[in-house]
């Protein structure tokens, strides 16, 4: 028996959670027992521009019902594949379930892919399941901190990485809403590190302007109605928000002194993603779509050398961030359901890390 935590596509504060048997497998398939994944914003993002970018056809629901992917561990409970044993543990792209049979390929000592048909269509990089057996990002110490932290962290680099070949669009000053999310305080660590000649500043609602602070990831660190406070220095937005309003906001207050504007993730949701009402002062906002900038930096790099740049900077930012946020284990999928609502409604504690164990 299998069960699954369910979200209405087209309402997503719906979910529910539905019993269905275990197939059997096919030649070559493996069936994953899941462990642990977190629920975080990003796997909001996930659901609110899930129909645009294909993240609901990872694990098929049922009509209007869809399944809301998730970053975890899982071990295999049974195999038909020759080289892939009970027992083995993997890390990757999960299903808010108990359980996933997948179909490995392009097997090696630390990897393979889930060569589903119906997972081909979407990027390569979701379709990765790393051998913990063989990991070098994998610490038994801090498995909670990986899946909080982890996929976010990636993205944080990843946007880094592209300012940095860029030059950051002549600017000297990085600009991050949403700042207490973790995918914003990981672009602020890295680019702290690899480029400190940029100063950063967080935009935050006022009750979190404490904790953002506490971090130690920015220079500056500013409430949202502060905005019209921003020094008028050349300076790129980057948008973990997406609200549409607050776009709208920085746009004004900074206008021609803003070179760049994207749009990572939607945390404020029901707060127009991707659209500002009126003419929008300065660049038009371009949407940052990580897996692709993942490929090229991966082509650019390759994929040893990208692995230990990743590797290095993680290590140093979890090292801070791990201690920035308390670890809340839960059990159950009904446990699952309700984060995912809490975290949906904005009313979960960005000081707090979610961890179920369905």
């Amino acid at each position: 028996m299998s069960r699954t935590v369910q979200v209405n596509r087209s309402d997503l504060s719906q979910a529910r959670i539905v019993d269905s048997p275990a197939l059997s497998l096919g030649d070559g398939e493996v069936r994953l027992k899941i462990e642990s994944f977190s629920v975080t914003a990003n796997n909001v993002t996930y659901a609110v521009v899930g129909d645009a970018f294909g993240y609901w056809n990872f694990f098929p629901g049922e009509g209007e019902w869809g399944v809301v992917p998730m970053w975890g561990h899982a071990v295999v409970v049974e195999s038909r594949h020759p080289d892939i044993a009970v027992g083995e543990r993997v890390y990757g792209y999960l299903p808010m379930a108990s359980h996933l049979d997948v179909l490995p390929d392009k097997l090696s000592p630390s990897g393979f892919i889930d060569a589903a048909a119906h997972r081909q269509p979407m990027s390569p990089i979701y379709n990765q399941y790393s051998r913990l057996s063989d990991d070098p990002e994998h610490d038994p110490a801090r498995e909670a901190e990986r899946m909080i932290f982890g996929p976010l962290f990636k993205t944080g680099f990843l946007i880094e990485s592209m300012m940095r070949r860029e030059g950051w669009f002549g600017a000297g000053a990085l600009i991050c809403t949403s700042a207490s999310s973790k995918t914003a305080m990981a672009t602020a660590s890295v680019a702290r590190d690899k480029s400190p000649q940029v100063k950063r500043i967080g935009l935050t609602s006022a009750g979190n302007v404490e904790f953002v602070r506490s971090g130690g990831f920015y220079d500056d660190v500013l409430s949202y109605d502060q905005i019209a406070e921003l020094a008028q220095v050349p300076s790129v937005l980057v948008d973990f928000a997406g609200n549409a309003a607050l776009i709208h906001a920085v746009h004004s207050a900074l206008d021609a002194q803003l070179k760049y504007s994207c749009t990572v993730g939607a945390t404020h949701v029901g707060a127009g993603f991707g659209q500002a009402s009126g003419e929008l002062p300065g660049p038009t906002p371009v949407l940052f779509f990580a897996p692709d900038h993942a490929i090229a930096a991966i082509k650019e790099l390759g994929p040893k050398a990208f692995g230990e740049a990743v590797a290095a900077s993680w290590r140093k930012f979890i090292g801070e961030a791990g201690s920035t946020v308390a670890v809340d284990e839960r059990s159950g999928l009904e446990a699952a359901r309700m984060a995912f609502a809490d975290t949906l409604a904005g009313t979960a504690d960005p000081a707090v890390g979610i961890v179920i164990r369905p």
